[in-house]
């Protein structure tokens, strides 16, 4: 049986290094590397097409010469701001006979836009801490949501990464920095209570947990000793993994309950233990760290393949000497 041949479209421009991880774990369990895309080239001012032959997807990329018709299309790392641009080319893979894992503008979007996921949270019983979301408010509606909130907040853009443009909040003359801040940019924001998730020694903690077909796959916890800053790995959280069975089992199902609520087969989300248990939000398309090729990066381009296969009505679409042994946490088996 030949080989799948997997279309990796990724934006190079991001500094998170996904698409590393992805081709790796596409050259462990196929034996080749990936066909690599710019994904620039399906946005909206870009000149790539795709053209379902035979429900099939075709690719082409006059810039690249790039005419490939992938048995499998892994869309990865593709910025928060940028995302809405690639809606038409997402709707292609949509098609029945295209293989592409949690690519739907629609879920992209509630996931993307966190005033939506909010929402779609409320409407679903996700826990989570109260929020208000603002628009450019005067100061007196600012204020007024501060006070409600308990006066010890988070503000966040309703479009983010990383946690950049985010800020912990506990008097009025940060709360005015910050809404001078969004309205400089003519962002909307979010004002969160906040979760209480510090531990004894004065550390910010929570948790990133990989759902993956309605199961967990792997989870960090984050260790932030800067307790005002978000516990973010790329803002010097320290990620401490963990397998899914060393995760409270709390956190398990709501990590899994917050991914069904957005809609999406895959996603990283951020939450934490206290309060009983809330998310903070989930991640699209979340970043790998190290030690999370295997645990996180395997199983997730496995899944493409068993839905290949699942497509096909093969019973494996690679020769078993191709295909590395995972065991149950996920890891390459010696």
């Amino acid at each position: 049986m030949s080989r799948p041949c997997i279309a990796l479209i990724a934006d190079p421009t991001s500094t998170e290094g996904c698409r590393e991880y992805l081709a790796e774990a596409v050259e462990l369990l196929t034996g080749a590397p990936p066909v690599r895309i710019d994904a620039r080239h399906f946005g909206a001012r870009g000149t790539g097409r795709g053209v379902l032959e035979g429900g099939r997807l075709r690719l082409y990329v006059p810039q690249e010469e790039t005419d490939v018709l992938p048995d499998v299309v892994v869309l990865y790392e593709i910025q928060p701001h940028h995302r809405h641009e690639l809606a038409a080319f997402q709707c292609l893979l949509e098609a029945p006979e295209v293989v592409s894992l949690g690519t739907g503008p629609a879920a992209w979007r509630t996931a993307t836009q966190k005033d939506l996921t909010v929402e779609r949270f409320a409407r679903d019983g996700v826990a989570q801490m109260e929020t208000v979301v603002l628009s450019r408010p005067e100061r007196r509606e600012a204020v007024a949501a501060f006070v409600r909130l308990g006066g010890d907040v988070w503000a966040r853009p309703v479009v983010g990464t990383g946690g950049n443009d985010t800020f912990h909040i506990t008097t009025g003359a940060q709360l005015d920095d910050a809404t001078d801040f969004y309205a400089r940019r003519g962002c909307d924001w979010l004002l969160s209570r906040d979760a209480g998730n510090v531990t004894a020694d004065g550390m910010r903690h929570q948790f990133r947990v990989f759902v993956l077909d309605g199961r967990v796959v792997h989870a960090r916890e984050h260790l932030q000793p800067e307790p005002d800053t978000p516990c973010n790995t790329c803002r010097g959280a320290t990620p401490v993994h963990m397998t899914p069975q060393e995760l409270p089992p709390r956190l398990a199902e709501l990590a899994v309950a917050a991914t069904e609520s957005v809609g999406l087969p895959f996603a990283g989300v951020d939450l934490a233990v206290e309060n009983g248990g809330v998310v903070f939000e989930v991640n699209v398309q979340p970043a790998f760290v190290d030690g999370e090729l295997q645990t996180v990066a395997v199983p997730y381009i496995q899944a493409h393949l068993d839905a290949l296969a699942l497509l096909r009505g093969d019973r494996q679409v690679l020769p078993q000497q191709a295909r590395p042994a995972l065991d149950r946490g996920g890891q390459l088996s010696a």
